[in-house]
């Protein structure tokens, strides 16, 4: 945690030094003990951030204020809420609604296969692939996908309950190397797009995603108007201080 935010070019370095998907920067807020937070990738700083909000919640929860059940933080994409839960912790987002549109010239070439459908809105493309097997196996190329003229792309398809333990209602990727992420390990900002094209299509609004990643991650999400409820857990597994 920040007494003050110290200025963007600062925090970038920081960001880039540690060189992982995300780095948040929190600032406390002592008139109404919320939160100021602010996310940047390697290269850029971005509006939302669903794990490193994640893993904030965490550290305001269990090292700053430990027993502390509830926060909000101030943030580029308005208040976030997040709570504990039995397993972890839920986080109240915005939804991100897109609309379908013809697939972009080169978007094909890019991906490395045609998508079933392709949905654009103000933060990222997102193609549907004809099954779950296609998500996986995907090795877009990456240089074309940063030239884009969103900063990002998701992929999805419906489960595959053959090969997803348990089943899931839908999987995904998410590749952003504009934004300095070839591909992220599992993004909460994503399942923002996601949550309300599933429940558009399958006609529900709880859902459990997978995304396939090399690392891979589980998401439990469900819609709720304009809002997207994402719960997960944290592991703390490395604590200290950077002097600047």
């Amino acid at each position: 945690m920040l007494d003050r935010f110290l200025d963007a070019a600062v925090l970038q370095a920081i960001a880039a030094e540690n060189n992982l998907a995300e780095t948040a920067f929190l600032v406390r807020d002592d008139d109404d003990g919320a939160f100021h937070l602010r996310w940047f990738t390697p290269a850029v700083e971005v509006p939302l951030c669903g794990h490193a909000t994640l893993a904030s919640a965490a550290v305001v929860m269990e090292r700053l204020e430990p027993g502390r059940r509830s926060v909000v933080f101030h943030s580029a994409s308005g208040p976030l809420a997040v709570k504990r839960t039995d397993s972890g912790y839920a986080m109240d987002l915005p939804a991100r609604p897109s609309e379908p549109i013809a697939t972009p010239h080169g978007f094909a070439e890019a991906l490395g296969i045609m998508p079933v459908e392709v949905f654009v809105n103000a933060f990222n493309y997102m193609a549907v692939l004809e099954n779950a097997h296609a998500v996986r196996t995907l090795a877009p190329d990456l240089p074309a996908i940063a030239r884009m003229d969103r900063p990002g792309v998701i992929v999805t398809a419906p489960g595959d309950i053959a090969m997803d333990a348990g089943g899931h209602d839908f999987i995904s990727r998410y590749f952003a190397p504009a934004k300095g992420v070839p591909e992220d390990p599992v993004t909460g900002a994503a399942h923002c797009m996601l949550a309300p094209y599933w429940a558009k299509r399958l006609g529900k609004s709880t859902f459990r995603a997978w995304q396939a990643s090399r690392r891979g991650g589980e998401i439990a999400c469900r819609l709720s108007g304009d809002r997207v409820e994402l719960e997960g857990s944290c592991v703390f597994y490395l604590e200290g201080r950077v002097e600047v």
